[in-house]
């Protein structure tokens, strides 16, 4: 199957290089370019794009409010969203992610990596650069956010409207491991780690893996530090 990409970065020579290096890929075709948010928001609506990799910065409409309004318009809800970043943790990256964006990559990406990540977010798993993800979490804990009261984080049982099977894959989950490694560790078919991933996200409302880890985080299901529980 083809995965549909669209580019969106009001440079163009930024759009020019990330279309070769993309269009490398047999499995990969992009299907458009937007120099601005609403640009990129017309071009998903024609075009049925998987994927948009998404700059922060740009004229008339930014990649944050982009952003937002194509995950709040349930005819886009299949689009995963990949945020391109100069910097890799900044503010940006933090409200980008917690409005809906799937994971996020600096502008400097190997092409091998840059194609895996499209690849990665396109199936529904999350991309959070192992460099960023303890600094991501932390910062989502220092500031309480809608997210938070989602996650249940109440006294008790961290995430008391899951099933304690969801809450163990759930807080596998949060440890970055993928679901094919969830399901050899607890023994079950990745497909059965998949619907309860899947099951969990919808009882906490949650667009994907990645909003899922910061719920494992701010409910205290996954703590962050050298000794952490579940």
């Amino acid at each position: 199957m083809t995965i549909r990409v669209v580019l969106a970065d009001d440079q163009a020579l930024i759009r020019a290089g990330f279309r070769v290096l993309l269009e490398t890929a047999e499995d990969l075709e992009v299907v458009g370019e937007a120099a601005d948010g609403l640009e990129a928001i017309e071009l998903l609506h024609a075009t049925a794009a998987d994927v948009v990799l998404m700059d922060i910065r740009m004229p008339r409409m930014d990649g944050l409010e982009a952003i937002r309004r194509i995950t709040a318009d349930e005819s886009l809800a299949g689009v995963k969203v990949l945020v391109l970043t100069t910097f890799e943790v900044d503010e940006y990256v933090f409200e980008a992610l917690r409005v809906g964006a799937s994971g996020f990559l600096g502008k400097g990406v190997d092409p091998a990596d840059l194609v895996a990540a499209v690849r990665v977010v396109a199936a529904g798993d999350a991309l959070l650069s192992p460099a960023a993800t303890r600094r991501l979490i932390e910062r989502f804990l220092a500031q309480p956010t809608p997210l938070a009261a989602a996650a249940g984080t109440t006294v008790g049982l961290p995430l008391p409207g899951l099933t304690g099977r969801e809450r163990e894959i759930v807080a596998l989950v949060a440890e970055g491991i993928t679901n094919e490694e969830i399901a050899q560790q607890l023994v079950l078919s990745p497909l059965t780690v998949k619907t309860h991933v899947n099951r969990a996200m919808t009882k906490l409302d949650l667009r994907d893996r990645a909003q899922l880890v910061v719920a494992a985080y701010q409910s205290g299901l996954v703590r962050v530090g050298p000794h952490r529980t579940t």
